[in-house]
């Protein structure tokens, strides 16, 4: 039972503890709230380095952390594992599975899922990168390949299984496709003696006619040249229409034999924006206020990937940093309502960029200057174990990549499951 205390307590919730709902939850951690964290999955993960697990460099738990472990240094925060169903407004209710949960302010961050816009064959067929089981299927998949391209009698089929097309020129794209060359080249080049490993194949394809369109352009044309240095084919102003499990087929006809592929092409609002009761706007994101909240629900905010945020004329990317930024202004924009102050509108201040393609090789535009080369590799490994939760993760990723940088190995390369057979094209 509560007592007359806790009774009294604004109750504040908190949906999906990505960047954004983590870094609001720090804001009001201890404020004498009544802090209560929602998500389906028990820990905060850190999505920039999924792609690492699917290319063997990382154990799937160096990159997340327990919620509740967070919030056991958090002051009046708790955790509640639940998926949420929809928003009762009227009620300040929201509803889940494991029961309704009362609030006074609430914060919708449930981030974004895959968009394969309407492509339903690529959709069957493509693996993606948002939660730790699609890292790990990835891997399986990778390393069973190679599995059955050493007893695969037929030269064509054996390459095809050797053959991985990643869609979409963004930093998920480069940085996967730069991966998983060199796990091809340094490392299952001598796993796999029996096979001729310089034939297998990693094509980028981009609609575009650009990498990395957010990029100046000597930092995008040093991108393209680096990855077809280091052996990456890649396709732009390419178009993937259609898939199989053993092809992949190109707006112009042509077909790529392919047992992989891997779409980060884009993203879209969870589906969860879809259960609030609110016309999206596009790429199903909600349109939301100046300072966050639903228009007719000043208690409500929605931050990160779901929000759609019009600045200087342009909407604001789907990435963590503005899930960050949004995040931390959403818990100050509610201790201030609970105060009786107003806040400024929200203003996304743009850090920079950055994106790494290999070993000694990454670019970052920041701060007014552009950096490529061993500089941007430095700068992006440490900020990335900056962002890391937890020490001993930060500890276990620093020396998976020194391991990594002076052996070329990667340690965790294990086939975790075996595959269901590949439902035909």
């Amino acid at each position: 039972m509560m007592n007359q205390a806790e009774r009294s307590r604004k109750r504040a919730v908190i949906v999906g503890m990505g960047f954004g709902g983590i870094r609001t939850a720090r804001v009001l951690a201890g404020k004498g709230l009544d802090v209560v964290l929602v998500d389906r999955n028990n820990y905060h993960l850190f999505q920039p380095l999924l792609y690492q697990v699917a290319t063997a460099g990382l154990e799937q738990e160096s990159i997340a952390y327990p919620v509740r472990a967070m919030a056991r240094s958090w002051p009046g925060v708790r955790f509640q594992l639940a998926e949420v169903q929809g928003v009762d407004f009227a009620a300040r209710t929201l509803r889940t599975d494991a029961g309704p949960i009362a609030y006074d302010y609430l914060v919708v961050g449930a981030g974004s899922v895959t968009n394969f816009f309407g492509l339903d064959s690529v959709e069957r067929h493509a693996f993606d990168l948002k939660e730790l089981v699609d890292a790990e299927a990835l891997r399986n998949h990778i390393l069973t390949a190679f599995e059955k391209a050493v007893n695969e009698p037929d030269p064509a089929r054996k390459r095809a299984l050797m053959s991985f097309v990643v869609v979409g020129g963004g930093p998920t794209g480069v940085e996967f496709s730069g991966a998983l060359i060199e796990l091809v080249r340094y490392v299952l080049a001598k796993d796999y003696p029996e096979l001729s490993t310089d034939a297998a194949r990693v094509v980028l394809i981009e609609a575009t006619d650009r990498l990395l369109a957010a990029m100046p352009e000597k930092l995008r044309r040093y991108t393209l040249e680096k990855l077809r240095g280091m052996g990456v084919e890649v396709l732009l102003n390419a178009r993937v229409t259609d898939a199989g499990p053993e092809r992949v087929v190109l707006h112009d006809g042509a077909i790529i034999p392919a047992h992989t592929l891997f779409w980060s092409a884009g993203v879209k609002a969870a589906p969860l924006a879809g259960a609030l009761g609110v016309t999206p706007v596009a790429g199903g994101r909600i349109a939301v206020q100046p300072d966050l909240t639903l228009p007719d629900h000043p208690e409500v905010y929605v931050i990160g990937d779901m929000a759609c945020i019009e600045q200087d004329g342009a909407v604001l990317p789907m990435t963590a940093p503005v899930a960050m930024q949004t995040g931390i202004y959403a818990g100050e924009a509610i201790l201030a309502a609970i105060a009786g102050r107003t806040v400024p509108p929200f203003r996304y201040r743009d850090k920079g960029s950055m994106a790494t393609i290999g070993k000694n090789a990454a670019v970052a535009s920041a701060f007014g200057f552009d950096f490529r080369g061993y500089a941007a590799w430095l700068v992006w490994l440490l900020l990335h174990l900056y962002y890391l939760i937890g020490f001993r993760n930060r500890i276990v990723v620093m020396l998976n990549w020194i391991w990594y940088y002076w052996f070329h190995e990667r340690q965790v390369r294990l086939i975790t499951s075996r595959e269901t057979p590949s439902p035909s094209a």
